[in-house]
């Protein structure tokens, strides 16, 4: 958009001229006011990643993860046949699953894949991880009417990973999007270019959700929008913009931020300028007019059908697309802005199905979330001890909310209807960066490349410190600020590994930065005050299961993994990171003496602690595992796992 007042954007096409052609993936043509995005299915394309080879390997990991997972939480009951060998047998005793095992603390079971051995009447057969999931339907207990959805999901799943592991390059430079876990840790530029070394792990991550047998369902994509706008592929997005009207939306923002100085920092002054101009040229005063960002998806497959009145009407004008490239996060409907990194994130409404939820944004959500991050930021920054140990929340900023009347007349109070037009922008962790600090979301901790090598082995070895030393250093990075926001303010975060962002000095974390605030916040008491409009936040949830916030999102969900690689590996022995971890909580509790109480009410060295099992409610409900404002009545909870911290009580 070239203008004499801003010579970074392209010459604007008038309406016009515009042209339709079948572009190669990822190009762009004129239309409209701004570039238009490639619509899908303007071309075909080959899945050249479904091969024979890759198809075998993704269902034999998805096998084992099944068989591992299921097997934790108590679905599954393998039979022991001596020597770590183990069997299952399918719900109508025609297939035998054969496997070697090993058990870890947390009832962790690790399964090399290669082991899984699948007999039908006394002949080996291949492993098929759908077959699978219909072997077992009965003792999944998955109703009729889920079934078809989750195998989608697994289908999903596993071509997913299909893509995902297609094998490490020689040279990252030749293949930035499969680069060793050793080139990820050094940094594939090595940190001339922060911002794509960041963007470069955020896109080579291969597993997702840990826990999750279905964790890359994205019901809804096809092949073409999987190559746009999957995390993994590392494509360049550019947002649509369109111009919703007043009456129907709001927008609302951290203090002192008002609507027009946001948008001139996101967009530009020149772009604010086309925009005005586009919407008097159709006889619209702009003021009456609040831009907003929608993800190409969406725009393409929800709004223009769902909600063809509210543009036939003008409530909802489409301007085109943007001119900045972003990428999209693990997250899915997040995008960080690779044309500029300082400016914000930008997180969209989803309507598509992935891992238990339809990612959709509330615009009752909307009209909250910067005062909820608003006050989480003060908080943050007024605690000494947070700020002792580097941690950092990224705000949610601004946020902008549509309200289709007729399906708020039409459809239920969280209905995935009234969740298909909001947005929101959060802060880029860019500009807080020092020199010769290098980010890295924690899920890279998890991370095994195509050889099956972990990067959280590569930062050990970067670091020049032990694999204890080095642990200890993570530790007081990211547990020790997450235990002292549940015992001080009894404040919980969603803390796996996809929600944080590590910052890293040599290949050591120096301090975590939170992410996804004002939806995933949780205050389970009333030790703080929070301002009414930020009342949403509070939760009521029994005395006994506030420490699972700990126990189950932080232990089960996400250390339980790290400590079997690194055991496995042989970089530290599972009982010496347990005992680190236990030496790192007392350090902290000796230095809070005054939260003796708390420590003592919500024990984390007590014997043992409730199982709460993510896979149980993505099997009983896979459209809505929770409930938001009720997160724990919704758990799914199955006897209790042996507390590896116990063993170390001071």
């Amino acid at each position: 958009m070239t203008t004499a007042a801003d010579s970074r954007h392209a010459p604007l096409p008038t309406n016009d001229a515009a042209t339709h052609r079948a572009p190669a993936p990822g190009a762009t043509f004129q239309t409209g006011a701004w570039q238009h995005a490639m619509a899908p299915g303007t071309a075909t394309a080959e899945p050249v990643h479904l091969t024979p080879a890759r198809w075998a390997e993704a269902n034999r990991h998805l096998v084992s993860k099944a068989l591992a997972e299921f097997s934790h939480e108590r679905i599954f009951t393998p039979e022991p046949r001596g020597g770590g060998a183990y069997r299952l047998v399918s719900d109508d005793g025609r297939v035998q699953y054969h496997f070697a095992a090993e058990l870890l603390e947390l009832d962790h079971w690790l399964i090399p894949a290669a082991s899984i051995h699948r007999v039908i009447n006394g002949a080996e057969r291949p492993l098929d991880a759908l077959d699978f999931i219909t072997e077992f339907r009965g003792t999944l207990g998955i109703n009729e009417a889920m079934l078809p959805v989750y195998l989608e999901e697994i289908s999903s799943t596993l071509s997913g990973h299909a893509y995902k592991n297609s094998g490490p390059a020689a040279d990252p430079a030749d293949d930035p999007a499969a680069p060793s876990s050793r080139a990820l840790a050094q940094g594939v530029t090595h940190g001339a270019d922060p911002a794509a070394d960041f963007q470069t792990i955020e896109r080579s991550m291969s597993e997702g959700h840990p826990c999750f047998v279905a964790n890359n369902g994205r019901l809804g994509f096809g092949l073409h929008d999987y190559l746009a706008y999957a995390p993994e592929t590392g494509g360049g997005v550019r947002l649509v913009w369109i111009a919703v009207h007043r009456n129907h939306a709001a927008f609302h923002a951290v203090d002192g931020l008002g609507y027009r100085e946001h948008m001139e920092a996101e967009l530009g002054a020149a772009a604010l300028a086309v925009c005005d101009a586009e919407l008097t040229s159709r006889g619209l005063l702009a003021e009456d007019y609040l831009l907003m960002p929608v993800h190409p998806w969406q725009w393409e497959n929800k709004l223009t059908v769902t909600f063809a009145a509210e543009i036939a009407r003008q409530r909802i004008v489409y301007l085109g697309s943007g001119e900045d490239l972003y990428q999209a996060q693990q997250s899915i409907r997040t995008f960080f802005n690779r044309t500029d990194g300082s400016k914000c994130y930008v997180k969209t409404a989803l309507s598509v199905l992935n891992m238990g939820f339809m990612r959709g944004l509330s615009p009752d959500y909307m009209e909250s979330t910067p005062a909820i991050n608003d006050w989480a930021y003060r908080l943050v920054q007024a605690d000494s001890t947070l700020q002792d140990h580097g941690f950092s929340i990224l705000r949610e900023t601004a946020a902008i909310g549509y309200r289709n009347r007729y399906f708020e007349a039409g459809s239920p109070a969280g209905s995935g209807h009234r969740k298909m037009l909001s947005a929101l922008w959060r802060e880029s962790p860019m500009p807080s960066l020092a020199p010769g600090e290098q980010l890295a979301t924690m899920a890279s901790l998890l991370h095994l490349d195509a050889d099956g090598q972990p990067m959280a082995a590569a930062l050990i070895r970067r670091s020049g410190l032990s694999a204890t030393a080095w642990l200890t250093r993570y530790l007081r990075a990211y547990l020790v600020p997450v235990l002292h926001c549940f015992y001080r303010y009894q404040l919980v975060f969603m803390p796996h590994g996809e929600n944080l962002i590590l910052v890293l000095q040599d290949g050591v974390p120096v301090r975590a930065v939170m992410k996804d605030i004002g939806e995933e916040i949780v205050l389970l008491g009333d030790t703080v005050q929070v301002p009414a409009e930020a009342s949403r936040i509070r939760v009521e949830v029994p005395e006994q299961d506030k420490v699972l916030s700990i126990f189950t999102d932080v232990f089960d969900c996400f250390f339980r993994f790290l400590a079997a690689i690194l055991h496995e590996h042989g970089e530290l022995d599972q009982l010496q990171f347990w005992h680190t971890v236990a030496a790192v909580v007392r350090e902290y509790q000796e230095q809070h003496p005054e939260l003796a109480d708390a420590f003592a009410r919500h024990d984390l060295f007590a014997p043992e602690f409730t199982l709460s099992c993510l896979n149980r409610l993505q099997l009983r409900n896979n459209q809505q595992m929770l409930d938001l404002a009720d997160p724990s009545g919704s758990l799914q909870l199955q006897g209790t796992l042996a507390n590896p911290l116990a063993r170390f009580r001071p």
